[in-house]
């Protein structure tokens, strides 16, 4: 397979410009991607923690911050045309580079097990089967999900363009009948909580729900035909898309004490459309997850198969699966908010600090074997994250991106400026 391949996606390059898509595509896939049930899970927490409009102010903070985020790895992403895993090549080395890609690889394949096991318990307690069947069920929606990933960009963006409408339309019926449920606005702003949260705790639920997400957009941001699209698409996948997540979440809390979705619909007695919110809910999330897997096993094995690396991951995925990830959600989600999010902030302080926010081409690029400010500074940054008292992942950002830009100044290796790319 060649490097320009349009099923190929790039995986050790940079994006062409004349494979640039525009707002509507990139936009329709990073929510295909942000419309995920767990994420549904948090709002749960802040629906009976906070009452109606605190909680709105919680979730539209929580879901800024994460969007900002995303959209300042989304304007690298298109100025160099690369991902996440390929500027780590800048910011952490050549070899060095290999521990964010199995941070991030490990990560999105735990993700992509937890879709499979979940799919495939839940049809298995409604359709009331037996454990055999939802194994095998596992094994099904393991191989399945992966379909559209292998097929590369093109399979994710025509999934998200039949899926995401179809879940939207849903998604506002389901809020309709539980507002009409529940007394109309007044009867939500006359709910009391019956739970607390401090507000530190609660943004950093919101934000480090999808902040392991918003750290490999740059996968998709990086076909953006200009950096208003990246930006934007941004912000409409991690501030709008995942806010309206957590907002569905908070809902179901409230009304049904409920935050997942598919329980709310059937309590609702949509069982069917739940069965296929489901279905479209997981499938739309897993295609990414697992094409973010592909990416970063590319770069670490140094080869342009992503189709082959997309299948190995969908076999380990499922393994993972079956050995029992379904119980292992929450844990797993503290540990991705801390250990993820200092990746994104070292690549920014290298990018706009050191390389004056232009990077060289890859190919032409002499880089060391390792990048030692860069790796001192992921590990400042995941330590600080992991002792911070308040909202761990921006801690984790910020001390990454600070400690760089301190170690770069201090050993005087800031680039010159880097001729422009020709794309």
């Amino acid at each position: 397979m060649t490097q320009n391949d349009p099923g190929n996606d790039y995986p050790l390059s940079e994006v062409p410009m004349h494979a640039r898509k525009g707002l509507a595509s990139t936009a329709m896939v990073l929510l295909g991607f942000t419309f995920f049930t767990a994420t549904m899970f948090a709002g749960g927490k802040l629906g009976v923690a906070f009452g109606f409009a605190e909680m709105l102010t919680v979730i539209v903070i929580g879901n800024l911050l994460l969007g900002l985020y995303a959209a300042g790895l989304g304007y690298i992403a298109f100025k160099s045309g690369l991902n996440s895993v390929l500027m780590g090549r800048f910011c952490f080395g050549e070899v060095g580079s290999k521990l964010s890609d199995l941070i991030l690889g490990f990560t999105q394949i735990g993700w992509y097990a937890w879709g499979t096991a979940t799919a495939a318990v839940v049809l298995g307690k409604y359709f009331e089967l037996g454990q055999g069947t939802v194994l095998w069920l596992m094994v099904l929606f393991g191989m399945g999900f992966c379909a559209t990933a292998y097929v590369g960009y093109r399979g994710l963006e025509i999934l998200s363009y039949l899926a995401v409408p179809a879940m939207m339309l849903l998604l506002m019926l389901s809020m309709w009948v539980a507002t009409v449920k529940v007394g109309g606005f007044e009867g939500l702003l006359a709910v009391v909580p019956t739970g607390s949260l401090d507000w530190s705790t609660a943004i950093t639920l919101v934000f480090g729900t999808f902040v392991s997400g918003a750290t490999q957009a740059t996968n998709w941001t990086r076909f953006s035909r200009s950096a208003k699209v990246a930006v934007l698409a941004s912000l409409i996948g991690f501030f709008l898309g995942n806010g309206l997540m957590v907002l569905i979440g908070a809902y179901g809390a409230i009304v049904y004490q409920q935050p997942d979705v598919v329980e709310v619909l059937l309590l609702q007695g949509f069982a069917m459309a739940a069965m296929a919110m489901l279905l479209l809910n997981i499938w739309s999330t897993q295609d990414n997850t697992i094409y973010n897997f592909a990416v970063a096993g590319c770069n670490l094995l140094r080869t342009r198969r992503r189709k082959t690396v997309t299948l190995g991951g969908a076999v380990i995925g499922t393994l993972l699966a079956l050995l029992g990830m379904y119980d292992m959600l929450v844990p797993y989600l503290i540990l991705l908010g801390t250990v993820i999010p200092p990746i994104g902030g070292v690549i920014m302080a290298d990018f706009f600090f050191r390389w004056r926010g232009r990077y060289p081409r890859l190919a032409e690029a002499q880089l060391p074997a390792f990048n030692w400010p860069g790796l001192l500074a992921y590990g400042v940054g995941t330590v600080a994250a992991f002792n911070s008292p308040w909202v761990a992942p921006l801690v984790g950002i910020a001390a990454g991106a600070l400690t760089y830009v301190l170690l770069i100044g201090a050993m005087g290796t800031r680039t010159a400026d880097a001729p422009l790319q020709d794309l």
